[in-house]
């Protein structure tokens, strides 16, 4: 396996201006701006009329990287985006690739046969997401309160405006950009899941292989508990998915905040062929039991976290993102949140379902700290048509997140959405919109 690390100094530049300027990725057009003198902070004063302008624009990101030999010989050469905000054609050595239309996916390219040795360019061009939804609202009006037709284009709907936020509907490479090579092989998933029994936990390992052509494979999987004791098994397989189990004696259970201790134990899966290391993996994992438990009561029915067996009063907050830029989040500042949420007796957070999924950090420190995560999918107080091409965009949205999400101790529930149900019973949106609408919002939700 071979990586190119494309993120840190790229150039960027509106395209309708010849100057380029020094940006930073992962990162943002507004961050950029900000950091060259070319945009007054958005937060001050009524900045953030100015900042909404330049939204109206189309901005290009531009970098050079060098490729060797050894990297254009491997069977498989991939491009890994894993955020691109949101409408971005992609272009490797001025020739287009590919365009996106999602914040919330990771989208892999093969650019094999499109590298040279030596010195190579890539482009990224972005869309204005204003002009983007101001055109599909007047073919197809939807809804938006903030700015009108949000509905249409998948990215965080908080950058449109919110009652808590500002109009700041940002563009940019805001998560990391990579090549990946490899040839033979490599591991395409691990699904870790858990069967618990009186006094041991039985751990299943799911992992699915991908192979450019027959190889013998090997598996290793290395479960290290909290206080440096592992069991490891070794699979020799030819397979495409593979089960491997191991049973763990006198587990040390991970509790929410204020129940008992977050123990987590380090879950390795490495992939070999002929003793040599194609590919691995790595995980943190909790050990423990989570459901909803509901029964009948005088009011319905209750609804409460169960973990280990014991039911939980939930105590927490929304979480949305720190800031409206995205690239002045940070894993410190979400420390530091997360601290004072354990200080202030949570021992729950739910992700509100109108920014995006966070960051990998944030799920790992709400599994450190002991925080139930109540997660929403990416869709909030609008109305959203039902295509062919929006579902499939979202269910490929959907399995990026799940699996990148579904292993943290902390994760408690998925939820649809945010407030699109009591919008279609309460806030008269039956009467505003069409059955066709409402039927829509069946097939997506339910």
């Amino acid at each position: 396996m071979i990586l190119i690390d494309l993120n840190g100094k790229w150039l960027m530049k509106r395209t309708d201006q010849e100057t380029f300027l020094n940006a930073k990725v992962p990162g943002s057009m507004y961050n950029d701006l900000i950091t060259a003198g070319k945009l007054a902070d958005p937060f001050y004063r009524e900045n953030e009329y100015n900042a909404l302008k330049l939204s109206n624009y189309d901005y290009e990101y531009t970098h050079n990287f060098e490729i060797n030999s050894e990297l254009l010989e491997q069977d498989k050469i991939m491009l890994i985006c894993e955020g691109l905000d949101t409408l971005a054609e992609i272009f490797i050595n001025r020739k287009s690739i590919a365009k996106t239309n999602n914040m919330h996916r990771t989208y892999e390219l093969d650019i094999r046969g499109l590298l040279v040795y030596g010195l190579n360019i890539i482009d990224i061009i972005f869309k204005s997401p204003l002009q983007y939804v101001d055109k599909k609202q007047k073919e197809d009006p939807l809804n938006g309160d903030y700015i009108p037709g949000i509905p249409h284009l998948r990215k965080a709907h908080h950058m449109f405006g919110w009652d808590w936020g500002p109009k700041l509907p940002d563009v940019g490479i805001w998560r990391p950009i990579y090549i990946k090579a490899y040839s033979q092989g490599k591991i395409d998933d691990v699904y870790i899941s858990q069967i618990h029994n009186h006094g041991s936990v039985e751990i299943d390992v799911r992992v699915k292989i991908q192979k450019t052509y027959a190889i013998a494979t090997h598996i290793i999987v290395k479960i290290t508990s909290p206080n440096g004791e592992y069991i490891e098994k070794d699979t020799f397989s030819n397979l495409l998915k593979n089960h491997i189990k191991i049973q763990i004696e006198n587990p040390l259970l991970w509790w929410p905040n204020g129940f008992g201790k977050q123990p987590l134990y380090n879950v390795e899966t490495v992939l070999l062929s002929n003793d040599v290391v194609l590919d691995s993996s790595s995980y943190k994992i909790g050990l423990r039991t989570l459901n909803i438990h509901q029964e009948k009561d005088q009011w319905g029915k209750s609804f409460a976290f169960e973990v280990n067996g014991v039911q939980i009063f939930s105590m927490g907050a929304d979480y949305i993102p720190e800031d409206s830029i995205t690239s002045r989040c940070n894993k410190e500042k979400t420390e530091k949140l997360i601290k004072n949420c354990i200080l202030s007796n949570f021992n729950s957070i739910r992700v509100w379902g109108g920014a995006y999924y966070p960051e990998d950090y944030f799920y790992d420190l709400c599994d450190k700290y002991g925080l139930i995560v109540w997660q929403d999918h990416m869709y909030a107080c609008c109305v959203y048509r039902f295509t062919d091409n929006f579902k499939e965009n979202i269910i490929a949205e959907t399995k990026d997140n799940m699996r990148r999400l579904r292993h943290h101790a902390s994760l408690g529930i998925w939820c649809g959405n945010n407030e699109l149900e009591v919008a279609w019973a309460d806030w008269g949106w039956s009467d505003k919109f069409s059955a066709e609408l409402k039927t829509d919002y069946i097939k997506h939700f339910e």
